[in-house]
């Protein structure tokens, strides 16, 4: 009989990472939080269910300790920096943190002999789309240091499936929003770059107004269109990839959408009917490398993993992420 070990969650105290704990939590997982809280937050984890270790990835006696001392069945690796900007001015920060370091934390997985790791990956790895909906058989060209770092160790967790075994999911998700439908976690950046919490934020005082960068682009509207796929269902689709791994399937790749695309102008219009309020909005030109349009075809990941998205309408999107940031938990963290 196939008995649990635990579960080590890199960056586990961010935002995506957070709400992976909590569904994984239900399904009576012993999980170990590795998080340098860069951009965590350690109260978003209930901590008499959860052991949670301040550190880096890149710390080899650390990671050494957490394998020898538990039994590590599987890793599940969040932590990564995320803003695309910052990664064209700032390169090797990127390479040094998304790349270098899971290096140490892939070598302390050979010397102890685990082998299943899932990695919170990206369609920025696709780059500009050639055609749409993008699937996995998309050219993957990235465009930013960003995208480019995780598809380097995309290449990385490959080789080491032909060197010694390891075996991988490559969840590459298309726009993370939304938050725990109870509240208690949720959306929490600093900076906040995403599009619904910023919405929200000039609706609430938080920022003066919410800037739409570019009004010309060849959609119905004018704006982009993006498919904005719920934290809760990125959270569901980790755990089934925890699943296929578990069942001696091999390394595979999925994008996690929900195959409709919704403009910034419909998230904006939506936003003001979840709330009853006027968002303040700014116009400013277009920003460089936003293409008009990013759709995904998840049909592989119903295939492969059994998932779909739940929340394909965006409205759930935003009142959840509207019960947070009004709700008691927001800025207690």
């Amino acid at each position: 009989m196939f008995i649990q070990g635990t579960l080590l969650i890199t960056g586990g105290a961010g935002y995506i990472g957070s709400h992976t704990v909590k569904h994984l939590l239900a399904h009576n997982e012993r999980i170990i939080v590795l998080d340098n809280l860069a951009f965590g937050h350690p109260e978003a984890l209930p901590q008499d269910r959860v052991t949670f270790v301040q550190g880096e990835m890149a710390d080899a006696a650390l990671l050494d300790r957490l394998f020898t001392e538990h039994s590590i069945e599987a890793v599940l690796h969040f932590a990564a920096f995320a803003f695309v900007g910052e990664s064209v001015t700032d390169p090797l920060k990127y390479y040094r943190n998304n790349l270098a370091a899971p290096l140490t934390l892939l070598e302390t997985m050979q010397k102890h002999g685990c082998k299943q790791f899932i990695f919170s990956s990206t369609c920025a790895t696709y780059g500009n789309p050639q055609f749409m909906p993008m699937d996995e058989t998309h050219p993957q060209e990235p465009v930013n240091a960003y995208g480019a770092s995780k598809l380097m160790l995309e290449r990385v967790l490959k080789d080491c499936g032909t060197a010694w075994g390891l075996r991988a999911v490559f969840l590459r998700y298309f726009n993370a929003s939304g938050c725990d439908l109870d509240g208690e976690i949720g959306e929490d950046h600093t900076p906040e770059t995403h599009l619904i919490p910023r919405i929200l934020m000039a609706i609430t005082g938080e920022i003066e107004a919410m800037t739409v960068f570019g009004t010309d682009y060849p959609t119905p509207d004018g704006t982009c269109i993006r498919d904005y796929i719920h934290v809760n269902d990125l959270a569901s689709a980790h755990a089934l990839a925890l699943t296929y791994l578990r069942a001696g399937n091999e390394t595979t790749a999925v994008n996690l959408g929900t195959g409709n695309g919704f403009s910034v102008k419909q998230i904006i219009d939506t936003a003001e009917q979840v709330t009853g309020h006027k968002v303040p909005l700014n116009y400013g030109p277009r920003r460089a490398g936003d293409p008009p349009e990013l759709i995904c075809n998840p049909a592989k990941a119903k295939a492969v993993l059994g998932w779909e998205a739940e929340y394909k309408d965006p409205r759930s999107h935003i009142e959840s992420a509207w019960k947070w940031i009004t709700g008691p938990h927001k800025g207690r963290y």
